[in-house]
C-alpha cells in the first residue's frame, strides 16, 4: 500500500474522489480522460524525485502559494509527491544541518534532482545582494542548479526578475533562464505561482519523464497557453461594450469588463480563470479586480500604472472601439473584429456605415 493510499484513508477520502482528481488533472494537462488511471500510478508511486527548493530575492509568495496548496495538501505534496529535501521555509533543520542536507542530495542525486527557484537572481556586484550561508544566490543557483535534471522557476521572479527587475533594477536582478542559459528552465510565472500548475508539471514529469509542451517564455502550454481574455466570465460584457467605469458603481456591481479600469487580461496568457483559487473558488478579476498581467515578462514596467487602461493591443483593436466607439475607423479587417466581438458591438450601436470586401467603415457617433 502506497503512501497516497494511507494518505486518503486517513483523511477519508474515498478512491472515486482521488481519481476524479486525476481526471480533472489530466483535463488540465490537455491530456485524454483515459490517462487518468495512469496519472493516479504516478501519483501513487515511490519514485519521488527529489527537491531541492531555493529561495531568494522575493516575498516568499510562492511557498505561502505551496502551504496553502489544498489540491493536494502541502503534506501530500511533500510526503507522497515529491521528496523535498531542501527547503528554508518548511524544513525542520537550520544553519550548517540543513546545508548538509542539501549538500547530500546534491551529491546522491545528481543529474536526477528538481530544482525548484523562488526569487530573483541578483547578479550586480557579484550578486552581493543576496547571501544564504555565506554563498551568493548566483554562486548556489549555479552549484544547484549544473547537476539538475530540470529547473522550475516558480513565479513572476524567479522566471524573468519580476518586480526586483523593474527600473532601475538596482541589484541586478534576473531570471533563472538568464543565469543558466544551457539548462532545461521550466517558468510558472505569476505572483504568486498557482500550485496547481507546479502539481501538473511534476505529474508530467513522473508521467512521460520530460517538461511539458512549452511556449516562447518556458511556460507550460497547458497552463499558459491561451489569454486570460479568452476565458474570463466577464468576457460576453467586453463583447456586449460593457464596461466598469469607477470602482463601486452599478457596472462594477453587475459584474461588468473591468477593461477601462486597467485589466491587463487582453495581453495576459495565464489559466487563472478556469483553474482559480483557493480550492477553485475564485480568481482576482471574479473578486472585481482587473488582471494585472502578473504572469508576462517585464510586467511591472510595461503594464503600469496598474489602473490604467491598455494602450494597445495587438489584434483587438479595443483602444479605438472602448474608448471612442464613434470614431471613424476605415480599412479595419472585418474578419479581426468579428474574432474579438467587436462587430455585434458597433452593429448594435447602428454605427456600421458599410461592409465591403471584408472592410468595415464606421459612422462618426451622434454625441
Amino acid at each position: 500500500m502506497s503512501r497516497v493510499t494511507d494518505f486518503l484513508k486517513e483523511y477519508g477520502i474515498s478512491r472515486r474522489d482521488f481519481l476524479k482528481y486525476c481526471t480533472a488533472l489530466s483535463g488540465m494537462l490537455a491530456l485524454s480522460p483515459a490517462l487518468a488511471p495512469r496519472v493516479a500510478e504516478a501519483i501513487e508511486s515511490d519514485n519521488r524525485p527529489p527537491v531541492i527548493w531555493l529561495e531568494f530575492q522575493d516575498c516568499a509568495g510562492d511557498s505561502e502559494s505551496l502551504l496553502r496548496a489544498d489540491r493536494p495538501t502541502v503534506a501530500e505534496l511533500v510526503l507522497d509527491h515529491l521528496s523535498i529535501d531542501y527547503h528554508e521555509t518548511i524544513m525542520a533543520a537550520a544553519g550548517f544541518q540543513a546545508e548538509e542536507a542539501k549538500k547530500g542530495t546534491l551529491e546522491k542525486y545528481k543529474g536526477k534532482y528538481i530544482v525548484v527557484v523562488e526569487g530573483s537572481i541578483p547578479t550586480k556586484d557579484d550578486g552581493v545582494y543576496c547571501t544564504i550561508g555565506g554563498k551568493t544566490a548566483l554562486d548556489i543557483l549555479k552549484e544547484a542548479g549544473e547537476g539538475a535534471a530540470f529547473i522550475i522557476a516558480v513565479g513572476t521572479c524567479a522566471a524573468y526578475g519580476g518586480l526586483p527587475a523593474a527600473y532601475p533594477n538596482p541589484t541586478g536582478a534576473k531570471g533563472v533562464k538568464d543565469i543558466l542559459p544551457h539548462k532545461t528552465v521550466i517558468n510558472l510565472p505569476g505572483c504568486p505561482m498557482n500550485v496547481d500548475n507546479l502539481t501538473g508539471t511534476i505529474v508530467h514529469y513522473l508521467l512521460f519523464g520530460a517538461a511539458p509542451a512549452l511556449d516562447k517564455f518556458l511556460r507550460p502550454k497547458f497552463a499558459y497557453g491561451k489569454r486570460i481574455h479568452d476565458n474570463c466570465e466577464r468576457r460576453a460584457h467586453f463583447d456586449a461594450g460593457q464596461f466598469v467605469e469607477a470602482w463601486g458603481d452599478d457596472a462594477h456591481r453587475k459584474g461588468w469588463c473591468l477593461y477601462k479600469m486597467g485589466c491587463k487580461g487582453p495581453e495576459t496568457f495565464h489559466n487563472c480563470p478556469t483553474i482559480r483559487w483557493n480550492d477553485g473558488l475564485s480568481w482576482p478579476v471574479m473578486a472585481g479586480h482587473g488582471c494585472a498581467g502578473c504572469s508576462e515578462p517585464g510586467f511591472w514596467d510595461t503594464m503600469t500604472p496598474l489602473y490604467n487602461r491598455l494602450p494597445n493591443v495587438p489584434g483587438f483593436g479595443v483602444e479605438s472601439t472602448a474608448t471612442k466607439i464613434g470614431t471613424a475607423v476605415v480599412g479595419a479587417s472585418a474578419v479581426i473584429f468579428g474574432t474579438h466581438g467587436i462587430v455585434s458591438l458597433i452593429r448594435n450601436r447602428g454605427l456600421i456605415k458599410k461592409v465591403e470586401n471584408n472592410e468595415v467603415e464606421i459612422e462618426e457617433e451622434n454625441k
